[in-house]
């Protein structure tokens, strides 16, 4: 059963934003298309008209949905991205967008905020996306597990789950055989962007995860990961690792190594994937893959705050 009252005319409200993330400018521009001009001269995120430029105009938008709605807690970024990527409503606070939009994507990507971000719209009974990762904390976390528990629709995701270089390695594909070695580089901090490399290796491995340990410091996440089926992860997370899907796959038959090149797919999967689970009201996968990824989340910053002990992960 659809989640949203006319399939054919979903509007959809952006929350945003946070330090070093600009997902209001790029989701809102794939939905919406965008100034071009503009996007390219003023968007303090050089790299989102980067990729946007690229697409030919027929790869913007997915039928039947609009952006209609922006709220940033400074409104003047609000009007900015309005301009940038044609929505033409800035709401004067979150819950302005309650009964004028049919679900939000809460754009920002501390994880410590959103459980704040998201209980209005919970109240209301408006499906949410939230960006990756959806907490950081085992008390937030509970209180997700709980919403969901009592019919919230909440989904979550890291748009490198949807990379197409990665799909004929994913669960429960496995072309080189039994996995034994998986490891992947990762940019900026272990919070915010080490879901980008968990979610891509998740979707390799599938669930499973038994422990965690984080070597390494704050700006500089050396992070391995044992999994049931034998395989060990390692992730490297920090200040100065350029962005991108790099990834060593290492099998009982054999080894690859994977890079993603096409951001603006990725995006543009993940946000056909919410607007799909909007219009059949299936979730397309289950709400524990994500309360996994969380807890390998929380549990590589307990391990980085206990000296690098190993931390066990529970279902």
């Amino acid at each position: 059963m659809a989640l949203v009252k006319d399939v054919d005319n979903i509007r959809l409200g952006v929350i945003g934003m946070t330090e070093g993330n600009g997902h209001p400018y790029s989701w809102s521009a794939i939905l919406n298309g965008y100034d071009r001009e503009r996007m390219t001269r003023e968007c303090p995120f050089p790299g989102i008209p980067g990729y946007l430029n690229l697409q030919p105009p027929g790869a913007f938008g997915i039928k039947g949905v609009a952006v209609t709605h922006v709220f940033c807690d400074n409104p003047a970024e609000a009007a900015h991205v309005a301009a940038l990527s044609k929505i033409p409503h800035v709401a004067a606070a979150p819950e302005a967008m309650i009964g004028a939009v049919d679900a939000v994507l809460i754009a920002t990507d501390i994880g410590g905020e959103h459980v704040a971000r998201a209980r209005p719209f919970v109240e209301a009974g408006v499906p949410l996306f939230i960006d990756k990762p959806l907490c950081d904390n085992a008390a937030d976390l509970t209180v997700f597990g709980q919403w969901v528990d009592r019919g919230a629709t909440i989904l979550s995701s890291s748009s490198t789950r949807f990379a197409a270089e990665y799909a004929p390695y994913q669960f429960p594909n496995a072309p080189l055989g039994a996995w034994r070695f998986l490891a992947m580089p990762m940019a900026k901090k272990w919070e915010t962007y080490g879901i980008h490399a968990l979610e891509a290796v998740y979707s390799i491995t599938g669930p499973g995860y038994v422990s965690v340990r984080n070597t390494g410091t704050e700006e500089r996440n050396l992070v391995h990961l044992k999994h049931r089926c034998g395989a060990d992860v390692v992730i490297a997370c920090g200040k100065g690792i350029v962005y991108g899907g790099a990834m060593t796959l290492c099998g009982a038959n054999g080894n690859a190594s994977v890079v993603t090149r096409d951001t603006f797919a990725s995006f543009k999967a993940q946000l056909a994937e919410f607007v799909g689970y909007l219009k059949s009201g299936v979730r397309p996968y289950p709400f524990t893959h994500t309360a996994e990824l969380m807890r390998l989340v929380i549990g590589g910053i307990a391990s980085r705050e206990q000296g690098g002990a190993e931390i066990p992960i529970r279902g």
